[in-house]
C-alpha cells in the first residue's frame, strides 16, 4: 500500500495514457475486427487532432470555449475524413489487407507531410483549459487536474461505446452486418451506409482523442506513427474486435509504459513488446478475442 501511495502519480499517468490509447484504438479495432478493414491512416487522424487542438486552443492560454470548439471541430472533421476514406477504399474491400494497408499508409504519409509543411518540425504544446490547467491533491500528492479529467472522459467514452455496440439497435445492426451482410441488405438496411457511419465514428474518435492528448503529449511530427504503433499493440493484446479487450489492453500498455520508465528506464522501450509477445504466446487471439473477428 505504501508503494502504491508513493507511486500514485505514475499509476494515474498509466491510467490516463491507457484511456487515451483506448479512445484511439477502439475505432481501429472496430474497423479491423468487425468490418475487416485495415486503416493505417488512423494514427495520422490522431495527429490531425493534436495539431488542430494546438491551432484552435492555443499554446499558453486555452479557454473553455476554444477547447470545446477544438474538440467539436475535430469530431466533425474526423467523421468527414473517415467517410471520405471509406468511399476511397470501397473498391479495395475484399481484396485483402495488403491493398488496404498500402492505400492507407500512403495517405498517412501524405497527411504527415502536409502537417509538417504547415506546422514545421518543432514540437508544439497545447494548454489545458481553465481550472484544469492547475493541480489538485490526490492522496496527499499533487496531480494535474487535466489528467484526472481525461480519465473521467475515457471511462465515459468506453462505457458509451460498449453500450452502443452491445445494448442498442445500432450496435445490433453493426454486428449483424458482420455476421450476415446479405440478410441485412434483405431487410432493407444498407450495408454501405452502416460501414460509412461506423468508419466516420471511428475516425471521429481518433481525431477527437488527438485533441484530448495534446495538452499531455503535445503535437509533433512523429506522434501519429508512435500512437498507431501503440494502438496496434493494444488491439493485439486485447483481442481484435473486442471493445472490452481493447480497454484492458490499453490499460496494460499504459501501465507498462509509465511504470517501465520509472522502474526500468534502460529497458522501458522493450517492455511493451515483451508484454505483447508474452500475451500472444499464451493467448494468440489476445486476452479477449472477438468471436466474430476470429471466425472470419
Amino acid at each position: 500500500m505504501a508503494w502504491v501511495i508513493a507511486n500514485l502519480g505514475v499509476l494515474l499517468n498509466g491510467v490516463a495514457v491507457g484511456l487515451l490509447l483506448f479512445m484511439m484504438a477502439v475505432g481501429l479495432t472496430i474497423l479491423l475486427g468487425l468490418l475487416n478493414v485495415l486503416n493505417l491512416a488512423h494514427g495520422s487522424f490522431f495527429l490531425v487532432g493534436a495539431y488542430l487542438g494546438y491551432r484552435i486552443a492555443g499554446e499558453t492560454a486555452a479557454t473553455w470555449g476554444s477547447f470545446v470548439a477544438a474538440v467539436g471541430v475535430a469530431m466533425v472533421l474526423g467523421g468527414l475524413l473517415g467517410i471520405g476514406l471509406m468511399m476511397l477504399m470501397r473498391p479495395l474491400i475484399g481484396r485483402g489487407h495488403m491493398d488496404e494497408a498500402l492505400l492507407t499508409l500512403g495517405l498517412a504519409l501524405v497527411i504527415s507531410e502536409l502537417l509538417l509543411l504547415t506546422f514545421g518540425k518543432d514540437d508544439h504544446a497545447m494548454a489545458a483549459p481553465g481550472a484544469l490547467a492547475q493541480s489538485v491533491r490526490v492522496a496527499g500528492s499533487s496531480y494535474p487536474a487535466y489528467r484526472l479529467a481525461v480519465i473521467v472522459v475515457g471511462v465515459v467514452v468506453a462505457a458509451a461505446v460498449w453500450y452502443v455496440l452491445e445494448r442498442t439497435s445500432a450496435g445490433a445492426v453493426v454486428r449483424a452486418t458482420v455476421a450476415d451482410p446479405q440478410m441485412v441488405e434483405a431487410v432493407g438496411i444498407s450495408v454501405r451506409n452502416v460501414a460509412l457511419i461506423t468508419f466516420g465514428v471511428a475516425s471521429a474518435l481518433a481525431v477527437g482523442s488527438g485533441v484530448l492528448a495534446a495538452p499531455i503529449k503535445g503535437a509533433s511530427a512523429g506522434l501519429g506513427t508512435e500512437i498507431l504503433l501503440l494502438a496496434l499493440v493494444v488491439i493485439v493484446v486485447g483481442g481484435v474486435g473486442s471493445v472490452g479487450g481493447t480497454m484492458i489492453g490499453a490499460l496494460i500498455i499504459g501501465m507498462v509504459e509509465n511504470l517501465g520508465v520509472v522502474l526500468m528506464p534502460a529497458t522501458a522501450s522493450f517492455l511493451l513488446f515483451g508484454a505483447m509477445a508474452l500475451i500472444i504466446t499464451f493467448r494468440p487471439g489476445g486476452l479477449f478475442p472477438n468471436s466474430a473477428a476470429v471466425g472470419r
